[in-house]
């Protein structure tokens, strides 16, 4: 499994947080234990395969949000 972190600016109540989720969702039908959190600023999930750091950070930033980097480590 390959977790990857996001580091998120913006989210600030828990729809903020849920609507990142969905975003990473909709931007990698494959993840697993997708989560957002607004006080660490970072969204975490897990996929099998490697995902598409660009289209990932698209997918956020049209969401309002600002993606401010993106990690990925094999677990």
């Amino acid at each position: 499994m390959i977790k990857t972190t996001m580091k998120i600016d913006g989210m600030m109540c828990g729809m903020c947080e849920a609507h990142v989720c969905d975003a990473i969702r909709k931007a990698v039908p494959s993840a697993k234990k997708v989560k957002a959190s607004k006080r660490k600023k970072e969204a975490t999930f897990l996929t099998e395969d490697a995902v598409d750091a660009e289209a990932l950070k698209a997918a956020i930033d049209a969401t309002g949000y600002d993606c401010l980097g993106i990690e990925s480590a094999e677990r």
